[in-house]
Parts: C-alpha cells; sequence; structure tokens
C-alpha cells in the first residue's frame, strides 16, 4: 500500500462555482480527503429582509441562473403559506410542468455536457462536436424544449415572470400547449430515448463504488415526489416539512464557506439518486423502463450512478408533462387571476426538488407584508458532508492506482452529485442595526 499521496485539485471543472479537492496521506494514514468550497460567501437572507412579498420570488430566482425556476417556486410556495394565500389546481398543474422541464434540462445537460467528457477521457464538451456530434445536438435540443416550456408558461427560461404569487401574470393558450405537446412527442422522447442508448453505451466506464448512507428527498404518495409532498428520510421514514430543521441540521466546518448538514448520521445524500431511492416505484412506465435498460435498481449506494439516475428522470419528466398538458387541455384554460390578498401575516415554510435535491425556503412575513426574517437551505449544501464521507471511504479503496486515476475518480465523484456551490454559499449571518 502506497505510503503517501498528495492532491490539490485547484478549482474543479464542469462545475457550477469554484470549489478545490484536497487529499493528504502521510505514513500510510489519511489525514485530508475533503472538497473545499472557496467560493465568496453570499448573502441571500439578508437580501429578502423588508422585501414586499410581491418582490421576495423575483429576488430569489436571482440566487443561481440554473435553478432559478426552483428557488422563485419555493420562494412563492413559502409566501403563500405564511400569508394563507390558496392557489387553483390550474396553477398548480402549470407549476408541475415548470418543474418537470427546468429538471430535465439541468439533468441532460449534466448527463451529456459534464458527465460524459470524463467517460470519453476528455476534458469538456467541446471536443465531443466533433466526434459524437449527435449527443451533442440532442442534448441542445433537449435544453432549447425545456427552455420552451419555460418561455411559454412563465414568461421566460431564466429568472421566470410571470409566476407570482397566488397564480401567474400571463396564461399559456390551449393552442401553445397543444403545440408544446407534439414537440415534447416529436422531437423530447426520441431524444431521450437516444440520450439513454449514450448512457448505456458508457455504463462500464462508471466507478464500481458503493457507501450506503441516508437519502432524503421529497415524497408523495401520489406521484414521483417533486413539486410538493413531505420529506422522506430513507432512515427516519416520513417527516413533515414545518420540522426540516430537525433534519438538516446546518453546521459550519472550516474547508467551506457552504454549511454542512446531517441528520441520522454523519452526511446524508440529496438529489436524483435520493429520489430515486425514496420513490422509484411511482416512476412513471417510461422511465421504469429506462432505468431497468441502465441497470438502476433501489437501492442504489453508488454516487456515481446520480448521473444515471437523473436520466431517468429526463424520461419520467418528459412522459409526466404531456400528461399535464392533456389534464390542462381536457379541462381548458381558465382564465384566472392571481390570489394575492392575504388571510393572515406570519410563517411560511415550503420544500421542492430541484435537479439536484430538497430546497427548503422558510419566510416570517410581518403584518405590512414585509419579510422579517428569511433562510434558504440548498441542496449542494446538504450534499457536501457527504461528498467528505464518500472521498473518505474512496481513496483508501483505490490508493494502490496512479495519482492521475485516483485523481480523475474524485473528480468523477464531485461531479456526479451535480454541485452547484454558488447557490449554497450563505454561511455567514448578517444582524443589521437599525
Amino acid at each position: 500500500m502506497k505510503k503517501d499521496l498528495n492532491i490539490n485539485v485547484h478549482h474543479l471543472t464542469r462545475v457550477e462555482g469554484h470549489g478545490n479537492i484536497v487529499v493528504d496521506m502521510k505514513n500510510g494514514v489519511l489525514n485530508k480527503s475533503e472538497l473545499h468550497i472557496v467560493e465568496a460567501p453570499r448573502y441571500f437572507e439578508a437580501m429578502l429582509k423588508g422585501r414586499n412579498f410581491h418582490e421576495v420570488a423575483i429576488t430569489t430566482s436571482r440566487i443561481c441562473g440554473i435553478c432559478s425556476l426552483g428557488h422563485q417556486l419555493t420562494s412563492l410556495k413559502a409566501t403563500e403559506v405564511a400569508l394563507g394565500l390558496e392557489i387553483s389546481e390550474q396553477t398548480e398543474i402549470l407549476r408541475k410542468i415548470l418543474v418537470d422541464g427546468a429538471t430535465f434540462q439541468s439533468n441532460i445537460l449534466h448527463a451529456l455536457f459534464l458527465a460524459t467528457p470524463d467517460f470519453l477521457n476528455v476534458g469538456s464538451v467541446f471536443p465531443l462536436i466533433n466526434t459524437h456530434k449527435e449527443v451533442v445536438l440532442a442534448a441542445l435540443r433537449l435544453k432549447r424544449l425545456a427552455n420552451d416550456i419555460g418561455d411559454l408558461i412563465s414568461g421566460r427560461a431564466i429568472h421566470p415572470i410571470s409566476c407570482v404569487p397566488g397564480g401567474f401574470t400571463k396564461l399559456p393558450t390551449e393552442k401553445e400547449l397543444s403545440d408544446l405537446k407534439e414537440k415534447l412527442i416529436k422531437e423530447g422522447i426520441p431524444d431521450a430515448e437516444f440520450a439513454v442508448e449514450v448512457v448505456a453505451s458508457l455504463a462500464d466506464k462508471i466507478p464500481t463504488f458503493e457507501r450506503e448512507t441516508e437519502y432524503i428527498s421529497v415524497y408523495n404518495d401520489k406521484e414521483y415526489g417533486f413539486y410538493d409532498g413531505v420529506i422522506c428520510s430513507s432512515d427516519s421514514g416520513l417527516i413533515p416539512v414545518d420540522n426540516y430543521l430537525e433534519i438538516t441540521n446546518e453546521f459550519i466546518v472550516s474547508h467551506s464557506t457552504s454549511k454542512h448538514a446531517k441528520f441520522n448520521r454523519s452526511s446524508y445524500m440529496v438529489g436524483a439518486l435520493a429520489r430515486f431511492n425514496n420513490s422509484h416505484k411511482l416512476l412513471n412506465p417510461l422511465a421504469q423502463k429506462v432505468a431497468e435498460k441502465l441497470g438502476l435498481v433501489a437501492p442504489n449506494y453508488n454516487p456515481y450512478m446520480n448521473t444515471v439516475a437523473q436520466v431517468v428522470e429526463v424520461a419520467h419528466c418528459i412522459e409526466n408533462t404531456i400528461g399535464l398538458i392533456d389534464m390542462l387541455l381536457d379541462r381548458g384554460i381558465k382564465n384566472e387571476k392571481p390570489n394575492q390578498e392575504p388571510t393572515k401575516y406570519g410563517r411560511g415554510i415550503a420544500t421542492t426538488e430541484v435537479p439536484r435535491g430538497i430546497l427548503f425556503h422558510d419566510y416570517t412575513y410581518n403584518r405590512k407584508g414585509l419579510i422579517e426574517k428569511a433562510n434558504c437551505v440548498i441542496p449542494t449544501g446538504q450534499n457536501l458532508a457527504n461528498i467528505d464521507d464518500d472521498m473518505k471511504k474512496l481513496v483508501p479503496e483505490i490508493i494502490e492506482e496512479s495519482k492521475e486515476d485516483i485523481t480523475k475518480k474524485l473528480e468523477m465523484l464531485v461531479r456526479a452529485y451535480d454541485p452547484c456551490i454558488s447557490c449554497s454559499v450563505h454561511m455567514l449571518e448578517v444582524d443589521f442595526i437599525e
């Protein structure tokens, strides 16, 4: 066994934000195996203090250009709980379509643009334009299709503008929804099936590694948990959303500007693999077939398989969106105005599954409809302790491999979580002196 190993990957590539991988082994003892988050902290919650409820969701969408829709919808839900704003079934269905679109867009881009280069031993997606052109084009078409969903229903693909507390300021027409459905059937499903074939052909490139951990996600007994439900822990079962602080237990570590989290163990995992492990029986038929083809069976304890779980979800989200559109077309689009008349003022807690995992927003409003206190718990922050624990187990298992191969597997491990680092860095608390 090797006695000494020193790895320092400065600013890991193909992730959102800045993180470093640091490994130090001396005389056969692993002293350090960590993902260092070095992104400068941002003050999400501080930005919300004093904001009117009309401004909050549009502000939180700016937390991230990748997860803007997820932050906005979770924000809207928290505000609606706090102010007693009930929404219609039509509004809920439209929001579920948005969540599906945002999920399959992010998942396919990670799987084919960020993870696939590792499997093909290239540094980025750009060499694949020449060697695997159809793969790149399929991913871009799926992204464009997801953008079309955002443009149609939320006003634009990034930082939506028509989603507001209590509903929507602009609604799609039945003709527009019908056209979108046709695109999903004629373009979306074939491209998704092609992506499945690509990932299946690369399955032998996925590292063999297992570490059982706790998996936490949204759970809904009526559907695969994305938009709404309760918290599900693979260790503890179902937990009310209002008890989220008992689950997340955020804490500060010296090597990260993002907080870490833990519940029943030293860490837990959120994201596509956690959702699959907890809710796989609720996947629709197409996604069930994709999971079988890709060899993904629950429970799965290989974090590298998170990318495969993302591809399974792409199939689920596209087929699910078609079904949701059919529901709207069967009922007809009603010209509804947003319900923006508060019936109370207080605290509202909400959760939504964004591509990288379970997201929490928690707001307290005063009688003027202004935020007094806010808390956002980000999926990547919840995953960081689990990444560290994975690396601590992985390094001794592959220590006899070359330093280059060890480094690559560590980079692939972090990328498998699809971290959104800039979302997660908000560890500092700001006190306002007035």
